[in-house]
């Protein structure tokens, strides 16, 4: 199993950390994985994409240039990086920020309302979370109690009170991915 993700949004919405909470739970799994953050000159606010790779192989190159998923929380992200899913790839859309359908028929897309399911559960910064676990249900890429654990790494002690809402938002994913299977 090779998966390569490529995560993308605006700073401050999780996208780099999304990247470490897959890469963090791949560790834990024993999987081979890599992790590579890209973000504007401005984190809050600015632009920031991130590349996951996961495999049972050991990984040639960390870079993610043909990702399998793409996950975007925001339209410019959309603009950006469709053309760069393989044929036949998944492509995770935060419809509560993006109003544009994806204009290629040779991949997957599924909206997610991440940020409406979010602020259901009382606090919008977990909507990365809503979709890594439609990610995580559908892919089977790693398990959602690898990257619980993982929130323990990535978020700051100061933060670890958000670790329950944040695996509520991953169950939340999980349970939308089951009902559209």
């Amino acid at each position: 199993m090779l998966q390569e993700i490529l995560i993308a949004g605006f700073g401050g919405q999780g996208v780099l950390s999304t990247g470490q909470l897959m890469a963090y739970a791949g560790m834990i799994e024993g999987k081979q994985v890599a992790w590579i953050p890209s973000y504007g000159p401005e984190m809050r606010g600015g632009t920031a994409n991130c590349g996951v790779t996961i495999s049972d192989e050991p990984i040639s190159s960390p870079l993610v240039t043909e990702p399998t998923t793409l996950i975007v929380m925001n339209r410019p992200s959309l603009d950006k990086f469709e053309k760069t899913v393989v044929p036949g790839g998944l492509i995770l859309i935060n419809s509560s920020l993006v109003d544009q359908q994806v204009k290629r028929t040779d991949v997957k897309a599924i909206a997610i309302p991440a940020n409406q399911i979010a602020e259901e559960l009382g606090n919008v910064k977990v909507a990365n979370n809503v979709i890594l676990g439609v990610l995580i249900e559908l892919t089977g890429i790693v398990s959602v109690q690898a990257v619980v654990e993982s929130l323990k790494k990535v978020l700051p002690a100061r933060r670890h009170n958000m670790i329950p809402v944040n695996r509520l938002a991953l169950e939340k994913g999980v349970q939308l991915a089951k009902e559209l299977k």
